[in-house]
């Protein structure tokens, strides 16, 4: 496997996360929606994974920009999300099918949660579907609860969303993940 990178999402990511977030989701965001997040929402952060390949190898270089070496980097996964006050409400985790399993999920999720911590946010809040397990599982290594549900809220399938929430301790620190990969015993 070549390197991965995580980094700050731009402009010239927008074409590649609109089209890994048709591959990932039923209901995809529209170019739009990621145009407008990452241009002019000022509230938006997001991050996103890149496989670094060789030029030349990348299938879809045109929607990554080339890097200052001889490689270039095609977006796999990214997490974003909104920083109202002092929380952070998570819109979406998407990782492509074929990097799944790797950690890339966590790793971003990590990442956001860490870097916004450090922004002054204190709690963290998302949605995601019932019947998404993984997803599921994954947020709850990080210590986020089930705070209740949104009925029909997918508008694809009109299945409900989980509302979960994490909270920061005192000095706004947030618990340690609890997995294997960062330590913890799970």
């Amino acid at each position: 496997m070549n390197e991965i990178r995580i980094r700050v999402a731009t402009a010239e990511d927008i074409d590649a996360m609109t089209e890994l977030d048709a591959t990932c989701f039923s209901a995809p965001w529209s170019r739009a929606s990621f145009e407008a997040e990452l241009t002019t929402n000022q509230l938006a952060w997001y991050l996103v994974a890149e496989e670094m390949v060789p030029k030349g190898e990348d299938t879809n270089s045109e929607l990554n920009p080339e890097g200052e070496d001889d490689s270039v980097g095609l977006i796999i996964g990214y997490a974003g999300l909104w920083a109202i006050e002092d929380e952070g409400h998570i819109t979406n985790v998407a990782v492509h099918p074929d990097y799944r399993r790797m950690h890339l999920g966590h790793i971003l999720v990590e990442m956001l949660i860490d870097q916004t911590r450090k922004e002054g946010l204190k709690r963290f809040t998302l949605e995601v579907r019932v019947s998404n397990h993984a997803a599921i599982a994954l947020y709850e290594q990080f210590g986020f609860v089930s705070a209740g549900l949104r009925k029909g809220y997918y508008e694809d399938n009109n299945e409900d969303a989980m509302i979960m929430w994490l909270e920061a301790g005192e000095n706004n620190e947030v618990d340690a993940c609890s997995c294997k990969e960062c330590g913890g015993e799970e």
